[in-house]
C-alpha cells in the first residue's frame, strides 16, 4: 500500500517526502548518501511532531538509505521513531 502523502496536509515543506506504509503508519523518506547526524535527527523530530499534531494516533518512522550516526539512532529511538533501511 506504499504511496506518497502530501506533506502540506501536515504543515510540512513541499520537498518533504512522506510515504504511507499502512493505514496507521507513515515514513519520512530521506534518500541520500551522506550520514544522518544529530542536526538532521532534530529536524526529523520536528517534522514528526507536526505530523502527530495533525494525526495523534499516527505512527511515524524514518526510512533512509543513508548511514545514521549511533547517537542520532539512540535519540530517535528514544523518541519512538522507528528506523527503516531502504
Amino acid at each position: 500500500m506504499k504511496r506518497r502523502r502530501d506533506p502540506q496536509e501536515y504543515g510540512l515543506p513541499a520537498r518533504t517526502i512522506i510515504e504511507q506504509i499502512d493505514p496507521h503508519t507513515v515514513a519520512l523518506l530521506i534518500d541520500r548518501k551522506s550520514r544522518i547526524i544529530m542536526a538532521d535527527g532534530k529536524k526529523v523530530l520536528e517534522k514528526v511532531k507536526k505530523i502527530k499534531h495533525v494525526r495523534p494516533a499516527m505512527v511515524v518512522a524514518l526510512k533512509t538509505s543513508a548511514p545514521v550516526c549511533s547517537k542520532t539512532k539512540k535519540f530517535l529511538e528514544a523518541e519512538g521513531i522507528q528506523l527503516i533501511s531502504i
